[in-house]
């Protein structure tokens, strides 16, 4: 079974103050004479679930094009942290959860789902990022790739397989992702 853990991506979906909303409509429609439908969008790539790029936060670091794969598909445990307050997050790489982790996904129940940005929600201190880095830890943290906006309120914390590619856009900070879990 799949679970969709994806932000649905339509005009009104919140975008970071300040940042492009997305928008989309038609260019053509077979209601109106055309051979087929043909539909458009604009809009910031960081609206919805998406991956960030080094570029994100580093101007000679590699942009979305350059994203490899196997940071966003494969083993992932989810930890619910819906306790935790807004702030740092400190969490122990000796974890027992966290042994031969690669990937890990928190589940805040703070989403951008509900149609707003949260107001704040907890972050990884800087000292957990390196020490989850330094463990082998690739999709979060320093040194390690982001997958943003996910919705995972529901999901139960445990290990389950990602799937979650980037889209391969040219050069940017950021790029789209259609994220689903596989029970394990």
């Amino acid at each position: 079974m799949l679970l969709d853990i994806s932000v649905l991506v339509q005009p009104g979906t919140p975008e970071w103050p300040g940042d492009v909303p997305f928008t989309c409509g038609w260019s053509a429609r077979i209601e109106q004479g055309s051979s087929v439908n043909l539909s458009h969008c604009a809009g910031s790539p960081h609206v919805g679930t998406h991956a960030d790029a080094p570029l994100h936060v580093r101007d000679d670091w590699p942009g979305s094009d350059r994203l490899p794969l196997e940071p966003f598909l494969g083993p992932v445990m989810v930890l619910d942290v819906t306790r935790a307050p807004a702030g740092p997050l400190a969490l122990d790489a000796d974890d027992p959860r966290l042994e031969g982790c690669e990937r890990l996904l928190l589940r805040t129940d703070r989403t951008i789902a509900e149609g707003v940005f949260p107001d704040a929600w907890p972050v990884l201190s800087p000292a957990t990022a390196i020490l989850l880095a330094a463990a082998g830890v690739m999709l979060v943290g320093a040194g390690a790739y982001v997958l943003e906006n996910l919705d995972l309120r529901g999901v139960a914390e445990g290990p389950y397989e990602l799937i979650a590619l980037p889209q391969r856009l040219g050069s940017l900070d950021a790029a789209p992702v259609r994220a689903a879990l596989r029970q394990r």
